[in-house]
């Protein structure tokens, strides 16, 4: 049932007190005819429902046949649909349905299954709210059993499927599928059954088709498989039924003469769809709190008040447990139903049962509560609401304490009705009891007042205490008399002289102790008075630096950087305005200690906020507006990035004159750190350079492309790209970035950068570029190459640029003479040769030439894929198999390495280049790129993913042309070959990621489509 809504149609409250008094004054009374049949058979017939001439509401006619052989048997309307019950309260009547059945030699049938229109009936559910819960009545539902049939139900004065079954009887599946009816608007309804093709679908033989509606909730699984057995030629079906000669109960008030909740004491309730169509469909009655009846009769709705003077021989006591009134045992002895309990003499000894599970341990009339165990459970906390009849019980703190109310009324609304009021005794007083907890539960108890003690729901039940015959209580000092509902203390005569003499002592005492008061309450005051003056001090100055705070917090944007934050969500919870407090924690009140890093532009200290997160503050010796704009510049655009190898923005702090950042703690240095060291020997390895450079190129890829807006670095350069302990690269400093608009190719900007790393075309023209970041990304490529910074000096030389100087060394063919040594021993001669060439790329002057960041990165993540293994061409596709050539240029290679995967063991082309099962092919037109082929060469490779084992392959789009009605295709045959069309789930430190997920998408009208296992010819889908 998880996919069954839940809310359908609501039965909305309309009309209370006032409406009563005006509906019995201004109608008529209806006076059922004496002749109308009050029964047929078993089932008793109440109005609206009726027998004959006048005995009935428009819809609600019945027929009672008078068969002599058979019982009477009740009937909807003109006979067709016999009725089972009628729930008047509930709103409901049941009503036997046949079974549609369909030969085993049929191939369609169209057989109607139920008409209700011009009815006051549906088959859909009806929801009731009353007193804030809802009751659900009905659920009907479709089966259809049987093998292999299509079966739609249809709306017949529209001809429009509503929804559609298929049973298919395979090796696996069930011979029986099942529609809800809820969903649907219609009054009449149709069932089409059409049977599928055995053969063509590798099904079982067909069999007899059986169809019929059921209420879910009042029949079992034995009960339908009785139906489908044929033990029974009709089940029983749930209709809801409501007055519909007016939408809500607000219009049908205004004709007082059709209205049909004509009892004083009813209610109208309105009948809703809020699932689908949002309109009202009609309204019913129901008898008002504490009345019983139909309502739909003058006087119908009896009082049912409950009882307030209980028998006098009702028992009192049961296994030790005392019972007082509303509590009871026999009828007239309790309240009402709400309170009744019984006594299981059984047992030994007897045990007091309350709603015929819980076990009684005492009652507690003053608290209003009754404690009770619950048989074989342990005393877990748990919360309850239990509405039971008119009466409300919360169960409180444990599972074996109830707190009970009288009525669901306050104390003022209850004295109104004196037949009702529970508060009998005329000393007791009445107890509001608000709402509980989370439960919308409320109403009143009684209770006797102080001096007096007892039953306050019994007349004469409070009792006056005599508090002077306590014991152990000395209520007076002197002679002690009671009184009703209290006690008066009268003085003793011999203790009168001892007073006397008591009060001069005290009298001597009280003049001395005046004195020292005094003196004390002035040197109180003065010290008072100087503590105050602190204080205020104190305030003030908290007061004056707060207004300075807030000056700054203009002065330093931040109403806009907050709108910024604020109109993202994701943002917003990533980014957050810390206040200088939580600052000046962090860093110890910026103690020296503290301090990571000075520069020209000011000092980087080390914190820790209260969740114990360690970050960097960026605390600037800025003070210039442009300045200021800058940093703001820098939030936010830190603030719109999420990436791994991004350094993340956790905030700033407005409230100083130079505002702060906060970021996360990156713990290694930068790169320029581990490059150029004292002693020119770099401890990193080839292989981390080329991490590095992949990270790096991957976040600047993100950068331009992949984030919700483009954005420029502008200030690319080792000093700018941090490290962790795993030597991850994160790209920080955005101070000098800019956003760039999607539609534009470049901004025009003040020229701004690092020496060393600068775009010269940037540098002419103004003109910036995500090919400026390429470029100095380039430089970097070439300083984690070469382990020179990007201006250095030669022993007396003077400077030089690296870059220029690099790209002379190419000019002159020697460009291997500036790779520094550690690198050349450890980097392959084909992957020298692949970094030089793309940083040749990178270093074009004219931008346009250059490789966008995501192909850099592409080829850097090939170039550390490259296999090792001896003896066998590890190359990508797009090279040709003779020397070293190549039949495209590196631009080309950019972007067919987009799609044209590098091959990899244990795949391989040729002998002994590939792990068997894992051969592959590669065609060689010069019309067109290579193409990798599995295999034999029928699936075509896009993708090859040596680290998550997956392979991208393109599959063919099978067609069924408009005069087909049928074909059978092969899918895909993977038999004898080491792949799987299924999700496979990767455990990797006990986790799992799955990282296939296949669909067969089926686009079109009308059609079955089948998937069939060809190895055991079954269907495995449909």
């Amino acid at each position: 049932m998880g996919w069954v809504e839940v809310l359908l149609l609501l039965l909305k409250l309309s009309s209370m007190g006032s409406t009563k008094a005006e509906i019995a004054s201004t109608k008529a009374p209806f006076d059922l005819p004496s002749n109308c049949m009050k029964r047929c058979g078993t089932i008793d017939i109440e109005y609206p429902f009726g027998i004959g001439t006048g005995c009935y509401r428009e819809g609600f006619n019945l027929t009672c046949t008078d068969n002599t052989t058979k019982p009477l048997r009740l009937f909807l309307g003109d006979g067709k649909l016999m009725i089972t019950r009628i729930d008047l309260d509930n709103g409901t009547v049941r009503v036997k349905t046949p079974v549609i059945t369909m030969g085993v030699d049929h191939e369609f049938i169209n057989v109607p299954l139920i008409d209700l229109q011009k009815w006051p009936y549906s088959l859909r559910s009806l929801y009731q709210e009353v007193q804030n819960f809802y009751t659900i009545d009905t659920y009907n539902r479709l089966y259809v059993s049987g093998c292999s049939v299509v079966a739609d139900l249809v709306d017949p004065t529209t001809n429009r499927t509503i929804d559609t079954c298929i049973t298919r009887c395979t090796s696996n599946d069930n011979s029986h599928c099942i529609l809800s009816l809820y969903d649907w608007n219609s009054t009449s309804l149709e069932v089409r059954l059409t049977r599928l093709n055995q053969s063509d679908l590798y099904l079982l033989d067909a069999s007899i088709i059986k169809v019929f509606v059921y209420d879910y909730y009042n029949s079992t699984t034995d009960d339908l498989q009785r139906t489908v057995k044929g033990n029974s030629s009709e089940v029983e079906t749930a209709l809801s039924w409501y007055i519909k000669d007016y939408p809500t109960c607000e219009e049908a008030k205004k004709n007082m003469k059709t209205y049909a909740c004509i009892s004083p004491n009813s209610d109208c309730y309105d009948v809703v769809n809020y699932a689908y169509t949002n309109y009202n469909f009609g309204y019913i009655c129901r008898c008002s709190l504490n009345h019983k009846g139909n309502p739909y009769l003058a006087n119908g709705c009896t009082d049912t008040s409950s009882i307030l003077v209980p028998r006098k021989d009702c028992p009192t006591e049961c296994g030790g447990v005392n019972i007082s009134f509303p509590f009871g045992l026999e009828e007239h002895c309790y309240r009402s139903q709400a309170f009744a309990l019984t006594c299981n003499k059984t047992s030994n000894p007897p045990t007091l049962i309350f709603q015929g599970y819980y076990i009684v341990h005492s009652i507690s009339l003053k608290h209003g509560q009754l404690l009770a165990s619950a048989p074989n459970r342990t005393t877990t906390s748990y919360y309850y609401s239990y509405y039971f009849y008119d009466n409300y019980y919360l169960d409180l703190e444990q599972l074996s304490t109830f707190s009970w109310v009288i009525e669901s009324q306050n104390c003022e609304e209850a004295r109104q009705n004196g037949t009702t009021f529970a508060c009998v005794d005329k000393n007791s007083l009445c107890v509001n009891i608000t709402k509980i907890s989370n439960e919308d539960i409320w109403g009143y108890r009684c209770n006797c007042p102080e001096g007096y003690q007892g039953n306050p729901y019994i007349a004469n039940g409070c009792k006056d205490i005599d508090e002077c015959s306590i014991p152990n209580k000395n209520v007076c000092n002197g002679i002690c008399r009671n009184t009703i509902g209290g006690y008066e203390c009268l003085p003793d005569k011999k203790q009168t002289v001892l007073n006397k003499k008591e009060r001069l002592v005290k009298l001597k005492l009280e003049c001395y102790c005046a004195g020292v008061v005094i003196g004390v309450s002035l040197g109180s005051g003065l010290l008072l008075l100087s503590i105050s003056f602190i204080i205020l001090r104190k305030k003030w100055k908290q007061r004056k630096q707060k207004k300075i705070r807030e000056r700054h917090f203009h002065q330093n944007h931040g109403l806009l950087l907050q709108q910024l934050i604020s109109s993202n969500e994701d943002v917003a919870e990533r980014t957050k305005i810390f206040s200088l407090e939580e600052i000046e924690k962090a860093t110890n009140n910026f103690d020296e200690t503290r301090v990571l890093g000075r520069g020209g532009h000011g000092t980087v200290y080390k914190g820790i906020l209260s969740d114990q997160r360690v970050v960097a503050i960026k605390k600037s010796k800025i003070v210039k507006k442009s300045e200021i704009d800058q940093f703001i510049n820098e939030v936010a655009i830190l603030s719109q990035i999420n990436h791994r190898n991004i350094v993340r923005l956790f905030g700033c702090c407005l409230e100083t004159e130079v505002p702060l950042l906060v970021y996360e703690f990156i713990s290694n240095g930068t790169l320029a750190d581990h490059l150029h060291v004292s002693d020119g020997n770099s401890t990193l390895s080839w292989e981390a350079r080329l991490k590095i450079a992949t990270e790096t190129a991957g976040a600047l890829a993100y950068l331009h492309s992949a984030a919700s807006i483009s954005i420029l670095h502008r200030d690319v350069k080792s000093s700018n790209i941090l490290l962790d302990d795993h030597f991850m690269a994160k790209v920080s400093d955005f101070g000098a970035s800019r956003f760039i608009p999607l539609d534009e190719t470049h901004i025009i900007t003040v020229i701004q950068g690092t020496f060393g790393y600068l775009d010269p075309e940037y540098y002419q023209t103004s003109q910036l570029t995500e090919k400026s970041d390429v470029y100095s990304f380039g430089v970097i490529l070439l300083e984690l190459l070469t382990g020179k910074k990007p201006v250095f000096s030669i022993e007396h030389e003077n400077r030089q640029n690296l870059s220029m100087h690099f790209l002379q060394a190419m000019k002159e063919k020697h460009s291997f003479d500036l790779v520094e040594d550690r690198v050349m021993k450890e980097g392959t001669k084909q992957e020298l040769l692949e970094i030089i060439q793309l940083i040749e790329m990178c270093l074009k002057l004219n931008g346009i030439e250059r490789p966008t960041m995501k192909e850099v990165e592409h080829k850097l993540q090939n170039l550390r894929r490259i296999g090792k293994k001896k003896g066998c061409p590890i190359t990508e596709v797009d090279q040709t198999t003779e020397g070293t050539s190549r039949n495209y240029s590196l631009e080309k290679e950019f972007l067919w390495s987009l799609y044209n995967p590098r091959i990899e063991y244990p795949f391989g082309i040729g002998n002994g280049c590939y792990r068997k099962g894992f051969n592959l092919t590669c065609t060689n037109n010069t019309a067109k790129p290579p193409r990798l082929f599995l295999g034999d060469g029928k699936l075509e490779i896009t993708g090859i993913d040596l680290d998550n084992g997956t392979v991208g392959v393109k599959t063919p789009i099978i067609i069924m042309g408009v005069d087909q009605e049928f074909i059978d295709v092969r899918l895909i045959d993977l038999q004898n070959w080491p792949y799987s069309l299924t999700s496979l789930n990767l455990e990797t430190q006990n986790s799992y990621v799955v990282y296939t997920n296949n669909l067969l998408y089926v686009s079109g009208c009308s059609v079955i489509a089948d998937l069939v296992d060809l190895t055991i010819n079954r269907t495995v889908d449909t």
